[in-house]
């Protein structure tokens, strides 16, 4: 890895991919978590993981987020 690249842990996912997405359960928007590398829906209470920059917006692959 060159200098001034981003660690694979630290990548940032592109901001108008961002705004376009919407939790498939609840249609709400997402909040994403850089250090986690996951997109938050706060109404279904589900973390979809992001792996290699690729947002997985599967319900089944969402981790429940702690009340």
């Amino acid at each position: 890895m060159t200098e001034g690249e981003a660690e694979p842990a630290q990548r940032q996912i592109d901001r108008k991919l961002l705004e376009l997405l919407v939790c498939p359960l609840t249609k709400t928007t997402l909040e994403y978590d850089a250090s986690r590398q996951e997109l938050i829906s706060r109404a279904a209470k589900l973390a979809y993981p992001i792996r290699n920059g690729i947002p997985i917006m599967l319900p089944e692959e969402a981790r429940l987020l702690e009340p």
